[in-house]
């Protein structure tokens, strides 16, 4: 990668004591920095390129992006950079975004979440084929809750296909489809050490739910899971001895599923609990911690490092990429949001629990409405039992239709996709009400994708805070072109800015005066 906004012809041996000389010398991270001090030694400045032979001070080494993060991360997964485009539920993250970061040496993740078992095959099958003895490309595994056939028969899948990286998500505790992705394929290699088929990463908010992860799997999945052919006896005995995930991304202010945390506040307690459960354990291989949400500027992606991030994983920006499977109707919404402009709404993978993700607010009414939704489930038995002036409004502002109707379409998708959700609701008024409600919950996300400009008020666009930041620092700039946006020039430019940003911190600890200028990083094509 070089940094075209940063010419070579910065390098010299001559000393530079100006602030504007100093902010072009912290943008040339590729070359030795030499902190030098002026001959009365009360003034620092910098030489890039040569060692002085007189008043060197100390001197920094060249900086790449692709040394920002954990090496074990890009040696592990076979890639140059320690950066991730995270699943994007409903197929945003299309196969060609994963196409596209697998061949720029950068790992993404099919977004599995949400779609059909015929969507999913057909997708791992185009990336087995496309990215054929490639180690660095994955899919998304969502826990559902509502819907464990399909986590299973989904997890089996990828291990058919021998899908080398998997991104569990929204999990709170183990299920038998994540034990079976971390634990099928284990075995000894010629050295002792244990080797993995199937790398899982986790993604997780809570620290009880990263020690799921950082704990071997429990005695008792395992067990099922021999007793029911799917794992060997020596599978599951290595597994005690193992992670059930060696890379696990703590997410914090996300789109979409999120507990709303401060990264700077989760990643360092996440980290404590590596160490401990390391030791307790003895695992002889490091887990890799790596972060997310939020993560939208340079400055950002450089503070996660900071804190200790093996890697990073964008998501929200990511959906204003050529690649991302959303309509440019809803790229245009998410262009226009500034960093308040989101806000929490109920879930439809999650409705009946109460769980909530984080979405775009300004431009859609779609949180108002799926809050009214939640509002008359918590409050009523059954659609009966609504009140008629409420089902008249759910039927004029909500549902666009009948709710009759909608509860006729929901019945014959859930003959077609799972006939025992439909002979469930048919038993149970209660839960056929979550089903008509969860109809629109779920059919929001697919109108923004497709761009149904007569539900555009009800766009469900799963954003967090860090879409704002980008807009803000892409303004005026090469990625304020919707047509320079593809995920690999984001990427590089996160990187290749968080390695400026970085490089300006090293230098102003080490007492040069850096003006606040050379914090920031303006996009521009990498290669």
């Amino acid at each position: 990668m070089s940094a075209l906004a940063c010419p070579d012809e910065g390098v010299t041996a001559s000393p530079t004591f100006a602030p504007e000389r100093i902010e072009a010398c912290v943008r040339l991270v590729r070359h030795h920095a030499h902190i030098v001090a002026d001959p009365t030694g009360r003034e620092l400045g910098l030489v890039i390129g040569p060692r002085p032979a007189v008043g060197l001070v100390g001197t920094l080494p060249p900086l790449y992006p692709e040394w920002l993060g954990g090496r074990t991360f890009c040696e592990a997964h076979g890639v140059r950079f320690p950066y991730v485009a995270g699943e994007m539920a409903n197929g945003i993250a299309t196969t060609r975004m994963v196409v596209a970061m697998a061949r720029a040496e950068m790992l993404g993740f099919f977004g599995a979440g949400g779609l059909g078992f015929p969507e999913v095959e057909r997708a791992v099958q185009e990336l087995a084929a496309e990215l054929a003895g490639m180690p660095n490309w994955g899919v998304n595994l969502i826990h559902s809750p509502s819907e464990p056939g399909l986590e299973h028969r989904v997890a089996k899948l990828l291990l058919h296909h021998a899908v080398p990286c998997v991104s569990v998500s929204a999990y709170m505790e183990l299920t038998p489809a994540v034990v079976l992705c971390s634990a099928a394929g284990l075995r000894r290699g010629p050295d002792g050490r244990i080797e993995r088929r199937t790398r899982v990463f986790a993604k997780v908010s809570r620290p009880e739910v990263a020690a799921h992860f950082l704990s071997p799997a429990p005695p008792g999945l395992l067990r099922r899971l021999v007793e029911s052919g799917e794992l060997s006896e020596e599978e599951a005995a290595l597994a005690a001895l193992v992670p059930v995930a060696e890379d696990l991304t703590v997410e914090s202010d996300s789109g979409g599923h999120t507990d709303n945390r401060p990264l700077g506040v989760l990643l360092p307690r996440i980290l404590l609990l590596r160490e401990e459960l390391s030791r307790r354990f003895g695992y002889t291989r490091a887990v890799r911690v790596g972060a997310a949400g939020g993560l939208g500027t340079p400055d950002a992606v450089a503070a996660a490092f900071a804190l200790g991030a093996a890697y990073v994983v964008t998501g929200s920006v990511n959906q204003v990429a050529l690649e991302a499977g959303i309509s440019d109707d809803a790229k245009e919404l998410l262009a226009g949001a500034d960093i308040a402009d989101v806000t929490m709404a109920p879930a439809a993978d999650m409705f009946e629990l109460g769980v909530k993700l984080q979405v775009l607010r300004r431009g859609t009414l779609f949180a108002q409405r799926a809050g009214h939704l939640y509002a008359a489930y918590q409050a009523h038995a059954s659609l009966e039992e609504l009140p008629a002036q409420l089902r008249a409004k759910l039927e004029r502002d909500v549902f666009g239709a009948p709710i009759d109707d909608v509860w006729a379409r929901t019945r014959r998708f859930w003959q077609q996709r799972d006939p025992a959700e439909a002979d469930r609701a048919e038993r149970d008024p209660r839960h056929r009400m979550a089903l008509v409600f969860r109809w629109y919950l779920g059919n929001s996300s697919r109108w923004a994708i497709t761009g149904d400009a007569t539900r555009r008020s009800d766009y469900q666009i799963w954003c967090g805070p860090a879409m704002g930041a980008f807009n803000r620092w892409t303004a005026g700039s090469f990625l304020a072109d919707r047509d320079n946006r593809s995920v690999v020039q984001i990427g590089l430019n996160l990187l290749e800015g968080a390695a400026v940003v970085t490089r300006a911190h090293q230098l102003r600890t080490f007492g040069v005066p850096v003006p606040s200028s050379a914090f920031v990083f303006t996009p521009c094509p990498l290669a």
